[in-house]
């Protein structure tokens, strides 16, 4: 065979790879979004995932009779009977119902495509409505994603990036050096799965913290180690060794060496990390499935009865395996796609923009 042969045979086979993989990138994308966008709306973005129910109390002449299909002016509200009850269909600016409140007295606005399911005349002459704001939306599921972010980077960033330059550039050589990137490499290669157990038995049985926000994200934090050591790392290693030769050179401690020299020039190698980071918690499900919980609301403690939440990837899973909802599954799918191109186009601009200063 020719060595022109050989030639064309090695392109053609890099230009069939690189296409098909361009095809199974669409192909996933392409199925995702066609099975998915009939289920993206404004509600599916803003509410909540379960159905809400509120009693406001209002100073009104009105009685309950009165609150019927049609034009309430009373209340700048225009009402629309189905089955469900009275759908408010439009709303004036200056309607009494945008500024009323619940039975302990905390603001509650009615909004349009609420339902008005019953009214009630009080002793004290106040009408006594209740609200029903239909569910349907992911905003639980996508705060908590953004808490199980937050709080898995407060823990695994600072501890990953010390390690890392403590294994660079004041470890020496040897045994323990070896036994440690051994160590790295292997956390890196267990299954996610993995980690969700030893998180459900430590975390959440032995530390008592049961599925919660922070079950999960030290369970993450764990998972994430391996990641952001190696890849700082690298950062670290690209730094030319004169730059630190230099520094010491001219009188500066290890210490000065390594915050003012060192870790400013590998910087955008380590915003990569933590960007590549966040990309793995965005899309991780196994371990947060067994430390996190499944609840679709979103957790107001760290640990306990009410730290429980699902994340975006969580729900996806219940909604196919419990429901078999594949349209909301992939509209939930739609989402996470758009989070983590935001997160990768993130990770290019800020280290295009810290290389063309460090050029400058």
């Amino acid at each position: 065979m020719s060595r022109k042969t050989k030639d064309r045979l090695t392109q053609a086979a890099v230009y069939g790879s690189a296409g098909l993989t361009v095809v199974i990138l669409v192909l996933i994308i392409g199925f995702i979004v066609i099975r998915g966008l009939p289920g993206i709306n404004l509600s599916f973005l803003t509410r909540s995932w379960e159905d809400e129910t509120t009693y406001i109390l209002l100073d009104t002449d009105l009685t309950e009779d009165a609150i019927q299909a049609g034009t309430i002016d009373e209340l700048g509200v225009t009402l629309t009977e189905d089955e469900t009850g009275l759908l408010v269909e439009n709303l004036d600016s200056d309607s009494p119902l945008k500024s009323a409140s619940n039975i302990q007295g905390d603001p509650f606005e009615v909004k349009t495509g609420d339902y008005i399911t019953r009214a009630t005349e009080e002793d004290n002459g106040q009408l006594r409505l209740r609200v029903e704001r239909p569910g349907g939306g992911i905003v639980p599921m996508l705060v908590t994603t953004i808490y199980m972010i937050l709080l898995s980077l407060l823990v695994a960033a600072p501890i990953g990036i010390f390690s890392a330059v403590y294994l660079i550039e004041y470890a020496k050589p040897g045994k323990i050096m070896t036994l440690i990137h051994f160590a790295i490499e292997n956390l890196a290669g267990i299954p996610s799965i993995i980690y969700g157990l030893f998180g459900c038995l430590f975390f959440v049985r032995v530390c008592h913290f049961q599925y919660s926000l922070l079950a999960g994200a030290l369970t993450l934090s764990i998972m994430l180690l391996p990641t952001i050591i190696t890849t700082t790392e690298e950062s670290l290693k690209a730094i030319p060794r004169t730059y630190r030769e230099s520094s010491l050179g001219l009188g500066a401690t290890k210490l000065q060496t390594v915050t003012k020299v060192v870790l400013p020039n590998a910087l955008p190698g380590i915003l990569v990390a933590v960007l590549l980071a966040m990309g793995r918690i965005v899309g991780e499900s196994a371990a947060l499935l067994l430390t996190a919980g499944t609840v679709a609301s979103i957790p107001t403690a760290l640990w306990g009865n009410a730290a429980s939440g699902a994340t975006l990837t969580i729900k996806m899973y219940t909604l196919m395996k419990e429901e078999n909802d594949l349209t909301t599954a992939c509209a939930i799918g739609i989402v996470l796609l758009v989070i983590v191109i935001v997160l990768n186009f993130a990770s290019k601009m800020i280290t295009k923009k810290l290389m063309s200063k460090k050029g400058e």
